[in-house]
């Protein structure tokens, strides 16, 4: 089996290279030429998609190929004061730029929407920017003229004190999205509401990809181990012919399971790797660490030292 590893938006290594820089609502009322505040968000914005660019040159120069964007590229998009505003025929070199280098090097990219993306949510309002919010992420992937291999994921949201309730809710408001969005999303199962095998049985009705995470499993589950699991889960992906992806972290403490460390430990990737490789061609672990690049770094090095491992490039090896 063939596992490439890739990192969440950020590099530790890169200096100055910050992908979310922000102005706040605050700082934007106190401009009061709107026209120049408009104009600050916008170099804003073109400073963060060029911060994106040098980062996607240093995972290509370390073979990384799997790479999750930043969602604050475009800092108050949405925002009820700024309806008005378009940033994209402003930003439309930036975005064909990063997309154009994504498709020369046969990049994985993907978002991951906010926590308050939720389309189980009961509350309208929620809903109405949930969808917005969508919305956007799909604008960014198609200003960078990105297929629908690149998607963005999502959780299921909350219980709302009924959960069969908020997973029809949830099912129903997915299906009135338009088909460019539906297309795009992948659900991941969370810490501590929807199960992985919960959340699998919605993507199979939905015809969903799924991405397990192998932490949350680990702190959210009725018992069922992963492994078992995972032919089902391997199956969303073959509907549109993907590698399956799966999304890694270790525990901060015994204290604060569900927090995420500043590394990964290899052994807790490599036990449930082993389970599913002689069922797996290739697999793309996304590596949720606080320190970013540097995890997968130190993550690849302790990998190198491990019997059984083969590998393949900076960020690729064989189990």
């Amino acid at each position: 089996m063939i596992v490439r590893l890739g990192y969440v938006a950020m590099s530790v290594i890169v200096k100055n290279a910050s992908p979310s820089k922000t102005m706040t609502a605050t700082s934007f009322k106190k401009i009061k030429d709107r026209e120049a505040a408009i104009r600050k968000l916008e170099r804003i914005a073109e400073e963060n998609l060029q911060n994106t660019l040098r980062l996607l040159y240093h995972n290509h120069a370390h073979d990384i190929s799997v790479y999750r964007f930043s969602s604050k590229l475009i800092p108050l998009i949405g925002h009820e004061m700024l309806q008005d505003w378009d940033p994209f025929p402003f930003l439309k070199e930036k975005f064909k730029k990063i997309g154009d280098y994504v498709k020369l090097h046969k990049m994985r990219v993907s978002f991951h929407p906010d926590h308050f993306t939720v389309l189980s949510t009961p509350r309208e309002e929620v809903l109405k920017n949930s969808v917005l919010d969508l919305q956007k992420h799909l604008m960014m992937l198609e200003a960078m003229e990105l297929d629908e291999r690149a998607k963005y994921n999502i959780h299921i949201g909350g219980a709302y004190a009924n959960k069969p309730k908020s997973i029809e809710r949830f099912v129903e408001n997915f299906k009135k999205l338009e088909e460019n969005i539906r297309r795009r999303i992948t659900l991941e199962n969370d810490d501590k509401t929807y199960t992985a095998k919960e959340t699998l049985e919605i993507c199979e009705k939905l015809k969903v990809p799924m991405v397990l995470d192998i932490h949350h499993h680990w702190v959210n589950n009725e018992g069922e181990k992963a492994d078992e699991l995972w032919p089902r889960i391997k199956e969303t992906w073959n509907i549109q012919n993907i590698p399956p992806k799966i999304h890694v972290s270790s525990p901060k403490s015994e204290k604060d399971p569900r927090g995420h460390a500043d590394y990964v430990n290899s052994q807790f990737l490599l036990e449930f790797l082993r389970t599913i490789a002689n069922q797996t061609e290739q697999i793309d672990v996304m590596i949720e660490a606080k320190k970013k690049d540097d995890a997968l770094f130190h993550l690849i090095n302790d990998l190198k030292e491990i019997d059984g491992i083969k590998m393949m490039n900076q960020a690729t090896f064989e189990i």
